[in-house]
Order: C-alpha cells, then sequence, then structure tokens
C-alpha cells in the first residue's frame, strides 16, 4: 500500500465495523421511523425517514443540529420533518432564514408537506414604505400550485405583544414565518451622537451625553470632532457609587432617514425564545463574519432548537468553519480555549487546518551589518485535519449524499469538452499570453496585477474583440503611489464570426434538443463585455429559443419566471451559475452546460446539481467547454482538485485529494504560478474530472446498467414528489429518450439488519 486511499479501500469494511462499536448511531436501518412522519403529507424516502427520525432524537438532549446533504438530497423535506417529528403532534412555531429566491419555495415546501399547517412571510420592519410592496407580517396559501398572499397580516411587533402564549392560543397548528437573509440584515441608519461644549476646559473635545465627561483614547487624550468618520464609537463607564460597568453609544438611530429595523434583529433582541424551532438553510452563506453572518447567532437566541442546512460544508479551508461552530456552538469553542474574533479564527486554522510559512529574504544589503533582515508571514492552504470532523462534526452534523438515493435518481454525468483554437484565435492569444507572463514575471506578488490579467485571459478566448488596451498597475517607489501602466494590446477579431467554441456550443444544444432535453447554459462573463448576450443573438439565428435569466429578475420571483418560460415554450436558458446556485429545481433542463465555470467551488457544486433531483426522470449530463492550451482548462483543473480535497470534510476519501491537500495555494495564486513557472496549464482537465468520475462510482451501490432504448414502452414508475404542485406543462418533447431503471423485486422499508457501514454516511 502506498497511499492513505488505498489503506481506506483495504481495510474499510473492519474500519467501519470498529467505528460502529465505538460510536453506535442514534438511528439504523433497523430502528423504527418516528410515528410522527406517518401524517406528514408527502413520503419520505426511506433514508430521508432515517435522518429525519435520527435528527430529532438528537435535537431531545441538544439544542442544534447540521444537516449537510447534497443538492437534490431533500434538504427542505429533511429539515421540516425533523421539527414534525421532534414536536410529536404538538403545536409549534418556526422561523426560517433562507436566501431571497427561496422564500416562496419554503412556504410552498411546508404547504404541501405539513397538514394544517401555517405560513407567513415577514418582508420587514418600517414605519410606510411603497404603499405596492407588502410589508410586515403576511399569511401565503397554494393557489393552482402557486404561492399567493390570502390570509392574516400582522407586524413582527404585533408579535411580540401577544406572546409567545398568546399565538398559540390564536393559532393552535404549526406556524413557519419564512424570512429573506437580504432583509433580515437591512437596519436603520445611525448618526454620532456627543456633545460639544462651547465653554470651560472641555471646549475643543466632545463629551459622553450620559456622563458629561470628556472622552479619552485608548493611546492618551481625548476623543476630538475630527475622529468621528463612518465608525461607531462607544465607552464603556461605570455606573455612580461603584456600581456595574455599562455600554455607553456614542451614535443613536437618525430620525430624518427611513425609520426600520431589521426584523431578525428585533426578534434577537425582544423576542428571545418565541419560536420552538429556527432554520438557517444555506448555512455555508453565513460563514463570515457579516451582518448576514451573525444573524446565525440571532437565530440561535430566538428559538429554542436550531437546525442548519447545506449542501457545500466547506469551501476547501478549515477556517471556513469556525463561525458557524461559535455561533451555534459557542460553549464548545470556549471549552477547547477559541474566543472570537480574527485571532480566534486563526488559532482554529492553526490547529486543524493547513498553514505556509513563507520568508522573504530582500536583496539589499544593510549599511551597518552584514545580515539580511527577513520577513515571515503564514498564509492558509486548502486542507482540514481528520480531528476537525472526529471533534466538532461527527456528533452534531448528519450528512446525506445522492449515493444513499441513488435508486430513486436517473444515471448523472459530467464531461469535459476541450475545443481547439482556429489558427486567428490561437495567434492572437499566444500574443496575449506572452505579454501577460513577462508582466507577471517583472512584478512578481501583485495581487491585483494578478487578478486582472488572468482574468483577461479567461475572457478573451469567448470575447475577442472590444477589450482594447489591458492596463495593470504596479507601485512607483518613487512616487509612493500606484501607477498605471500597459500591459498589452487585445487584438480585435471579427465580430461576426462564429468561433469554435461558439460552433461546437450549437451543435452540442442542436443535439440534445433533437433528444427532448432542454438545456441550461452557464456564463459568467455577464458585465461590460456581455458573453449571455452573444450567446443569445448565436444561438437565436441558428433557431432555437432563447430566453437570457438576469440578475434584475427579483429573486422571489426566478422560480415563476423559469416555470413562465418553458410554458412559453424556451428551449434553452442562459444565466450566471450564482442566479440559481441555491435551491431552485431545474428538472426541465436535464442538460447543463458551464461555457464558463468561474472561480468559486460553492457555486460550481450547487449549480452543477440543479437537474439531478428527485423527480428528474431523465439522465442529467453536465458539460464544461474550455478552450484546448488556455487558462480556462487550467481553471477546471484546479477547482477539480479543490472539489477532492472538500469532499474529505464529507467522507469522500480520495487518494487524489489526500495528496494533493498541499499542493496548490488559492485559485488565482495556482493559475498565475503555472502560468508564469511552466508556460503551460499542465495536466488536462479532463484527467482530474476522471478521477472525480471515479470517486463518485466508487461511492455509488452495485447496481446493474440498463442502456437507454429509443422506444415508446411505458416509463416505469418513479416517486415524484413535486407532482400536482406546477400547474404548467412541459413543451412537447421531441424524441423521448427513456431512462429505464434496473426492475427490483418489491422490498419492505427497512432491511433485517444493520448493513456495515451505510449509516456512516449519516451518523458518527
Amino acid at each position: 500500500m502506498e497511499t492513505y486511499h488505498d489503506y481506506l479501500r483495504a481495510y474499510s469494511q473492519e474500519l467501519g465495523s470498529r467505528i460502529v462499536e465505538m460510536y453506535p448511531p442514534l438511528q439504523g436501518p433497523k430502528d423504527p421511523v418516528a410515528p410522527e412522519l406517518k401524517t406528514l403529507l408527502r413520503k419520505p424516502l426511506p433514508v430521508q425517514a432515517m435522518t429525519i427520525t435520527g435528527a430529532a432524537k438528537y435535537l431531545q438532549v441538544e439544542d442544534s443540529v447540521r444537516l449537510v446533504g447534497e443538492c437534490g438530497t431533500g434538504k427542505t423535506l429533511m429539515s421540516i420533518g425533523i421539527a414534525h417529528a421532534h414536536a410529536a403532534s404538538k403545536p409549534y412555531t418556526a422561523l426560517v432564514m433562507c436566501p431571497p429566491h427561496l422564500v416562496l419555495k419554503w412556504a410552498r415546501e411546508v404547504l404541501i408537506t405539513v397538514p394544517r399547517a401555517r405560513a407567513f412571510v415577514v418582508y420587514d420592519l418600517r414605519n410606510g414604505g411603497d404603499p405596492s410592496k407588502p410589508h410586515g407580517v403576511v399569511e401565503v396559501s397554494m393557489r393552482n400550485g402557486h404561492v399567493v398572499s390570502k390570509g392574516l397580516k400582522t407586524s413582527v411587533v404585533e408579535l411580540r405583544k401577544m406572546g409567545r402564549k398568546g399565538w398559540e392560543q390564536r393559532c393552535s397548528v404549526p406556524a413557519y414565518f419564512i424570512t429573506s437573509k437580504e432583509s433580515g440584515k437591512l437596519s436603520y441608519f445611525w448618526k454620532h451622537a456627543y456633545v460639544t461644549p462651547k465653554s470651560g476646559n472641555s471646549r475643543d473635545c466632545i463629551t459622553n451625553p450620559e456622563t458629561g465627561k470628556t472622552v479619552p483614547k485608548d493611546e492618551g487624550g481625548h476623543l476630538l470632532r475630527g475622529d468621528f468618520d463612518d465608525v461607531k464609537h462607544f465607552e464603556v463607564i461605570q455606573r455612580q457609587g461603584g456600581g456595574t460597568e455599562s455600554y455607553s453609544p456614542l451614535w443613536e438611530a437618525d430620525r430624518n432617514k427611513i425609520q426600520r429595523m431589521a426584523p431578525l434583529e428585533y426578534m434577537g433582541r425582544y423576542m428571545k425564545r418565541f419560536f420552538t424551532y429556527a432554520f438557517a438553510d444555506e448555512m455555508h452563506q453565513l460563514a463570515n463574519d457579516t451582518a448576514q453572518g451573525n444573524n446565525l447567532a440571532v437565530l440561535r437566541r430566538c428559538s429554542r432548537k436550531l437546525i442548519g442546512n447545506t449542501g457545500t460544508l466547506m469551501g476547501g479551508y478549515a477556517s471556513d468553519l469556525f463561525h458557524i461552530f461559535f455561533r451555534m456552538e459557542p460553549w464548545k469553542m470556549v471549552e477547547d480555549g477559541y474566543e472570537a474574533g480574527t485571532q480566534g479564527q486563526a488559532d482554529f486554522q492553526a490547529t486543524y487546518g493547513v498553514l505556509e510559512s513563507i520568508e522573504r529574504v530582500p536583496d539589499e544589503d544593510k549599511a551597518c551589518t552584514r545580515a539580511a533582515k527577513s520577513t515571515f508571514r503564514l498564509a492558509k492552504k486548502p486542507g482540514a485535519s481528520p480531528l476537525l470532523f472526529g471533534k466538532f462534526l461527527m456528533s452534531s452534523t448528519v450528512f446525506v449524499s445522492l449515493e444513499d438515493i441513488a435508486e430513486f435518481l436517473p444515471p448523472y454525468e459530467e464531461i469535459v469538452c476541450e475545443v481547439e483554437l482556429d489558427g486567428e484565435l490561437r495567434q492572437a492569444y499566444e500574443k496575449i499570453q506572452e505579454d501577460i507572463q513577462q508582466a507577471l514575471r517583472e512584478n512578481r506578488g501583485n495581487r491585483s496585477l494578478m487578478s486582472l490579467m488572468l482574468h483577461r485571459l479567461m475572457l478573451y478566448p469567448d470575447h475577442p474583440f472590444g477589450i482594447g488596451e489591458i492596463m495593470g498597475r504596479k507601485f512607483d517607489p518613487q512616487e509612493k503611489r500606484l501607477v498605471p501602466f500597459l500591459v498589452t494590446t487585445a487584438p480585435d477579431l471579427p465580430k461576426d464570426q462564429l468561433y469554435p467554441k461558439e460552433q461546437r456550443l450549437v451543435e452540442d444544444v442542436r443535439e440534445e434538443l433533437r433528444q427532448g432535453r432542454r438545456c441550461q447554459v452557464f456564463a459568467t462573463f455577464t458585465g461590460e463585455y456581455d458573453v449571455p448576450e452573444r450567446l443569445e443573438g448565436i444561438l437565436r439565428q441558428a433557431g432555437f429559443r432563447v430566453a437570457v435569466l438576469r440578475s434584475s429578475v427579483p429573486a422571489l420571483k426566478r422560480e415563476q419566471w423559469y416555470a413562465q418560460r418553458v410554458k412559453e415554450g424556451v428551449e434553452v436558458i442562459i444565466g450566471h451559475p450564482k442566479l440559481v446556485e441555491t435551491g431552485l429545481d431545474l428538472l426541465w433542463f436535464p442538460t447543463i452546460i458551464f461555457y464558463q465555470t468561474g472561480y468559486s467551488l460553492h457555486t460550481l457544486r450547487q449549480a452543477s446539481r440543479r437537474s439531478w433531483r428527485i423527480g428528474q426522470r431523465l439522465a442529467v449530463r453536465v458539460k464544461f467547454m474550455i478552450y484546448d492550451g488556455t487558462t480556462q482548462r487550467t481553471c477546471l483543473r484546479l477547482m477539480g482538485r479543490k472539489m477532492l480535497v472538500a469532499l474529505m470534510m464529507e467522507g469522500k476519501f480520495s487518494g487524489e485529494g489526500l495528496h494533493s491537500m498541499d499542493a496548490d495555494d488559492d485559485m488565482l495564486a495556482a493559475m498565475a504560478r503555472e502560468l508564469v513557472e511552466k508556460g503551460g496549464v499542465g495536466e488536462s482537465a479532463d484527467a482530474v474530472w476522471e478521477e472525480l468520475r471515479k470517486e463518485r462510482t466508487g461511492h455509488l451501490p452495485t447496481a446493474t446498467v440498463i442502456e437507454p432504448v429509443l422506444t415508446m414502452e411505458p416509463e416505469s414508475e418513479i416517486p415524484d414528489m413535486f407532482a400536482g404542485i406546477g400547474n404548467s406543462t412541459p413543451a412537447p418533447w421531441g424524441g423521448p429518450v427513456l431512462m429505464h431503471s434496473q426492475p427490483k423485486k418489491k422490498q419492505t422499508l427497512w432491511p433485517t439488519g444493520y448493513v456495515i457501514g451505510e449509516q456512516l454516511g449519516l451518523f458518527g
């Protein structure tokens, strides 16, 4: 055995048996599921039912639980089921914070899953506002498969006045209050609050309105009017008579501007433990030290039980999990000696992550000594210690993968489509690449130059016109500032010409539509150089019905926008992957084409699984289109390696992922180093994604594969959890390809005994 991968593969059964003996699961396949699940309007799949029951048992002794499920495993259904099972047929209230485009989807999922449930959308907490838009707390219901406003209209302030008991008397059924994480951060405007004496010893200083005294500074002296900029100042004062210390802010709400307050801030301050359950959907978006991230702690404060959902737990760095752990389980982090803030996060990364020590020795000599003064800095790198999983995740996190429900899903395939550059485009690209390589060599360490140059190299093959001069910025020691300089001038190629990658896109879309498969095309350059606009014109000229999803479409209406476009007969939709990366079910589009990928691993993983979900009946194909011999191939290959590392925290250990933990820095640094030092793009991107395909195949249960046939035999029954929800009928299929699953004998809900290893993906 040469690698950890070989060791884990060879002794997986023995290791699995030993782990099960040491850490018995809360819920196994043989254990009965929660009886409350029988009352749900939708029947969970076996793995979902086991997950729901086990998490409900865990919440009987703990206050929070994390649910990490791949896109398409039904995290929303399982989260709702956990609360329903834990409530044990008693009425309860739940607060949901989710991305804005998932608010109405959450309301729909609640209404079609929980019997007699009521759903409310929390829009804002403010006085006045646009009368044409909803405000406050509005009840919604189902009408013809869509969520519409109908029922009770109230406000968060009224809920606070009612109190928990008053609301239970008014509403004796499960009630879900759903708010957007965007509206949850909008608060009031503020202004400085201090007094300026006109006479006396404090004439040139400012005084605290609460004490009437000047405010001292840490470095000495007192605060002056010029010290007040865009930062909130405060003072810790001691009450008279030797009392306790208190927080005295030197700012206040600005009454001359919009009078509003973030709903979640109000709930966290005045409605502590008002809600029985709180849900943090897409929890990975709350991992940073931002207002939205702080709302994760607010959810824990205003509820009794907290349930967090995510499809991508981490992006490759151990520090990605620091704030999530501190907000959900602060006592555990404090017991381990970590403090909230930057220093605590650095200590956490040093303990459970990977750090690289970089020493820089300058070329110049000292005037009075031979010793050269070197500087050290620490840089974090991808990777996480297995101890992180055992200490913080194994006991409080549920992991559900698509392999657990593979028998209910169609085949899934990822294809890397490498297109060769033609003569004129290749010459132009190589000229730009040589000039950029020279600029990067002469300006090593210039991050802004690195980012801009790689951006242009990624863009030019897809938009070889209208770019013009490519300028960079470097520090001028004489002027002591950044000055612009010319790196190269991008050749302008004909705009009306069809280039190889565009021709390949037209051919692939035509073939997919011939098989009756709508296509979703993702492109990331949507600003000044609008690639989706060009692709829309090309595909329309080819005779396809095309629509472009723009960021101007409100997040709350994107699901309805898709349904309307499908009803109109649109065959291809183009958009940025970030607009649909979470929550949306694109079952209408079994073919996903990444014309451009971008740099975000979270976005790539989320967007690539939009159509491979429960209810999909056709095989799903995900294609990555890149130009051979360009930075596009480098980017895709590095994304594949980072994905292998990220999968480690989800229990999927790959030999490639283990030994590549310390192979690269961040995406930009790795791409720039390969461009400058290697002068090329290294190994093929297809090789790395082939490794990912093999890894997924290794985790899938053994089953006989039935090849698709072009016959019109009746299609086998597949449980469709979305049946009857929408009233839009897809356009007629041109030439259906029926994907038949292997016929199976009818089995009972659970196996007759434990299956060693299967439950390890769910509970430690």
